[in-house]
């Protein structure tokens, strides 16, 4: 069984339980998000279909929970390496916790870590943890989840305002004149 770590809403450690406890009795539970970006596009998965929640809906480059006692850098970029197949430099850009009780009555209760990079390379996707992935362009990306939000995971929505916002702010700071 999946161990992962529960906290408390300043990110504290608590103890270790399985992911199935976490999900089935809402316990908070540290996690990360990992988003990969090149130029106006970010790198998008659409999660394996059997997943136990949330199969079949787009998400960012790569989410998960970190093992008892691993770095949230560290622990994301063997993620991105296992459902990728990417090594990728990235930074925490912010966290922020979440409750979403699914249909099947599973909750996630996260505070997860939000990682971001640059990236411009070739992926090849775990097909037990993606369907699929793909380059899209942020404008594009945005009229997609105002039109079929429901297509989307709930942490996707709540990260990409802040996704957005950093990706103008960078390319402002890099490109004055565009």
């Amino acid at each position: 069984m999946d161990k992962i770590v529960e906290v408390d809403f300043l990110d504290n450690t608590i103890r270790e339980i399985t992911k199935e406890i976490a999900h089935k009795d809402g316990i908070m539970h540290r996690a990360f998000s990992v988003i990969l970006y090149s130029g106006n596009s970010i790198l998008i998965q659409q999660r394996a279909l059997d997943k136990y929640h949330c199969g079949g809906l787009w998400t960012n480059t790569c989410c998960s929970h970190p093992h008892w006692n691993e770095n949230i850098n560290d622990a994301a970029k063997r993620r991105l390496s296992e459902e990728m197949g990417i090594e990728a430099e990235i930074e925490e850009l912010f966290s922020f916790t979440y409750y979403y009780k699914f249909e099947n009555g599973l909750t996630e209760f996260e505070y997860d870590h939000v990682l971001v990079g640059e990236f411009d390379g070739k992926f090849e996707i775990n097909k037990q943890e993606a369907a699929d992935a793909k380059w899209i362009d942020i404008k594009e990306l945005q009229d997609w989840m105002k039109n079929k939000p429901y297509e989307f995971t709930p942490w996707f929505i709540i990260i990409m305002p802040r996704i957005i916002s950093y990706l103008k702010k960078l390319k402002d700071v890099l490109n004055p004149n565009e």
